[in-house]
């Protein structure tokens, strides 16, 4: 595998609708960048709409192989960040237990491996939220195990897990100035 000349984000997408568009939007304004798109986030991005159009410099890779093959660019610097985003509970439980058996886990698992940073924006944080569905705004009452799983993930190393979609966007800023020296 080739040594890369610049480090890249890495951004891995669930089959999460919560704020998916905005975070589709912040993976397009991001520079060298991979996307990394689990089986149930193709079916996503079908259901609301979405075209994966990205700057020329990203790469785009599906959950195609048993062994998610693409994993191993982490073992070779290749990526500085990594976001899991949206996230969702399913996705969080597997992390937090460590099972790896979609791209989205593998990829989290091998960047926590490697040392990668990893920022995780978790669908289910409260007792209850509006998120947006394929027809419109529904009201979601997460279960007391996401909730928990949620926590959980907090208290693991190298992870930032945030809430909001101002916290996501907060935190790819700190991000950007850590990498641009400026932290």
């Amino acid at each position: 595998m080739a040594k890369v000349k610049t480090p890249r984000w890495g951004w891995a997408l669930t089959g999460s609708g919560h704020f998916f568009k905005e975070c589709i939007a912040m993976i397009r304004a991001l520079d060298h960048v991979d996307l990394f798109v689990s089986r149930a986030a193709d079916e996503v991005v079908r259901m609301y709409k979405q075209e994966l159009a990205l700057p020329k410099s990203a790469r785009i890779f599906r959950d195609t192989t048993a062994s998610a093959a693409p994993v191993g660019y982490f073992y070779y610097g290749v990526y500085h960040t990594l976001v899991l985003a949206p996230a969702t509970s399913n996705t969080v439980a597997k992390c937090v237990f460590g099972i790896s058996d979609t791209l989205a886990t593998n990829v989290f698992a091998q960047a926590g491996k490697c040392r990668v940073a990893a920022i995780v924006f978790a669908c289910d944080t409260a007792p209850e939220l509006e998120t947006e569905a394929p027809k419109g705004m529904v009201k979601v009452y997460p279960r007391r195990i996401d909730l928990d799983n949620t926590a959980r993930l907090k208290g693991f190393e190298g992870t930032l897990v945030v809430e909001t979609l101002a916290e996501l966007e907060a935190a790819l800023a700190r991000r950007k100035r850590e990498l641009a020296g400026d932290a």
